[in-house]
């Protein structure tokens, strides 16, 4: 193994995050007082790693967002109770991030709360959705909006188990190291400019150094925010637009979404004298650059209805992130009420780009 980070968490347990393999490292990882590991996965990673995950107990759930629900989520519970499955069981989350979400939530419900760990099988849950102790499932087509904050005893990456996404799959990731980078990594960022998605995709050296410079930024923050009252918000950058895209077409992945989300929040960073133009377009340039969308197949104004209900809102007011600068961004409390005003631009100011897209074709399963 090698690039090893700890978080510390509540009363002094360590979340132990590192770059290795499964083969060779999963079981070193495992606290040594575990004698059970029950492995949640889904359906397409099952198929791509038969042998590792038949190698140990498993449950294996559906795919897609359909299956981060209470009622999929009860039949894991049952199956659980049928394996007999006690608090001194280990539950290990091996997939994209809807399976580590789903294993995250049900290990801190399950007999009020069991060990767990991951074991992320894509770019994006590699570097975003299984770092940080974020656990949550859907209600109504709202993301998240019931949740936990635990952290994992571990996350191993391993870039190796990457090899089976669709490039659609593998650039929904990339949006995640697009929006860490603007956040605390200018020197990330440039990396991304300078290489193409096909350099990304094929250079072991390369991805294996993006995985890692991504985790750290998110990491340092988690650190000293573990439960989003303040830096941590800044990991929110593109994802309120992203959420409210998301409840309203089913024709964007999480990553893509995000995507569109970051090119939103730095359109209207310009035109509040947030962020000079000359970044935004650069901003802009790198994520068309790694063939991601960057303009939202919804109307704004609809948008704008489900931000209004976006689980991070507070009263009357939402937090909003916008960059200042590559590796400088800035959490903004704003009234619902300014909404409009800040994003509702009249056609004949709107950028040339700005119009809403044709709906990209249906994401494939992570």
């Amino acid at each position: 193994m090698e690039n090893v980070i700890d978080i510390v968490c509540d009363e002094g347990v360590r979340s132990r995050i590192a770059i290795g393999s499964a083969q060779q490292d999963f079981a070193a990882m495992l606290p040594e007082e575990v004698t059970r590991v029950i492995i949640i996965t889904d359906a397409k990673v099952h198929v791509n790693n038969l042998t590792f995950i038949n190698a140990y107990e498993h449950i294996v759930i559906g795919q897609g967002e359909s299956s981060k629900t209470f009622v999929k989520i009860e039949e894991v519970y049952r199956q659980l109770l049928a394996m007999g499955a006690d608090r001194s069981t280990f539950l290990v989350g091996m997939g994209g991030g809807i399976v580590t979400d789903i294993t995250g939530f049900v290990a801190s419900t399950y007999m009020r709360g069991v060990r767990f760990g991951f074991l992320p099988t894509t770019l994006l849950a590699q570097v975003d959705a299984s770092i940080g102790g974020k656990n949550g499932v859907n209600l109504d087509g709202y993301k998240n909006i019931i949740g936990t904050f635990n952290q994992p005893d571990l996350v191993l990456c391993d870039p190796d188990l990457l090899g089976s996404l669709s490039d659609r799959d593998f650039r929904a990731g990339l949006a995640e190291v697009v929006k860490t980078a603007i956040i605390g990594d200018p020197d990330l960022f440039a990396l991304l400019e300078r290489h193409t998605f096909e350099q990304i995709r094929n250079d072991k050296a390369l991805l294996r150094d993006i995985i890692v410079r991504s985790i750290r930024v998110k990491t340092a923050i988690v650190k000293h925010d573990q439960r989003e009252h303040g830096e941590r918000r800044k990991l929110n950058l593109g994802h309120t637009f992203a959420h409210a895209m998301e409840k309203s077409v089913s024709t964007l992945s999480h990553g893509e979404a995000v995507a569109v989300g970051i090119v939103v929040v730095c359109h209207a960073a310009v035109r509040q004298g947030l962020l000079p133009a000359e970044t935004a377009e650069r901003i802009e340039s790198v994520v068309r650059h790694l063939g991601l969308p960057t303009d939202s197949p919804v109307e704004m104004r609809q948008l704008l209805t489900h931000v209004r209900a976006d689980k991070k809102r507070e009263g009357a007011r939402i937090y909003l992130v916008y960059p200042h600068a590559i590796g400088a961004c800035e959490v903004v409390p704003t009234p619902t009420e300014a909404l409009d005003d800040i994003f509702i631009v009249p056609a004949a100011s709107r950028p040339a780009g700005d119009a809403p897209a044709a709906q990209p074709e249906e994401p494939a399963a992570v």
